[in-house]
């Protein structure tokens, strides 16, 4: 089964998927484009013969033209999955919105109001862009005490970076970033820390 949540209100979005997951109790499987294709195909392969039921997230793959690939192929197979799946995404365009909607048993959209998307979204991915460290931590700071997970913080951050190399392919700064990013979430936890303060050490640190 696949389930699709689209929007800028973090918040929103997260508390539908939260609702979801806790309906049942199954194993919660999470992919995010910081993972390798590699992962996400074992996440779609389904579980073992002795494994229980699983809720698959897949949170901001599609920004990854090899894992968009690879989820769009198994579409079919998803919608018939006795799985879960899971599939989280901030911004998706009408005809791929349609496309996902074909096949999912049901759509949480969540969209910020204009001003609020305006200082949620663009305002930390502009601080990234332009390097404005302070901009950037106060940003940062102010997206945690509105609730926004640092998971979905850091989706948009790793949008900005890709956003910024897509249109400047030769800018090692926007190259860099990204892999910083990519890695953030693993090196967090091979140091034991959160992802909460990864993202800050990663805010003070910009350059």
């Amino acid at each position: 089964m696949l389930y699709l949540y689209i929007g800028t209100d973090s918040k929103k979005v997260r508390s539908a998927l939260s609702s979801a997951l806790a309906r049942e109790k199954r194993d919660v499987v999470r992919i995010t484009d910081a993972h390798t294709v590699n992962d996400l195909e074992a996440a779609l392969s389904g579980a073992g013969m002795f494994s229980g039921p699983r809720a698959v997230v897949l949170e901001g793959v599609l920004a990854n033209e090899d894992m968009q690939r690879r989820v769009l192929e198994r579409l079919p197979h998803l919608r018939k999955d006795a799985d879960e799946y899971h599939l989280v995404e901030i911004v998706l365009n009408a005809d791929m919105r349609k496309r996902l909607e074909k096949y999912a048993e049901s759509t949480v959209r969540a969209d910020a109001a204009k001003e609020k998307k305006e200082t949620t979204v663009f305002a930390l991915a502009n601080a990234l862009q332009a390097g404005k460290k302070k901009e950037l931590w106060v940003g940062y700071q102010h997206e945690l005490t509105l609730g926004n997970a640092p998971e979905a913080i850091h989706g948009v951050l790793f949008w900005a970076a890709k956003q910024q190399l897509l249109r400047k392919p030769t800018d090692a700064r926007a190259r860099r970033l990204v892999a910083e990013l990519a890695e953030l979430p693993h090196e967090a936890r091979r140091r034991g820390f959160d992802l909460e303060h990864a993202l800050e050490l990663f805010a003070l640190s910009l350059t």
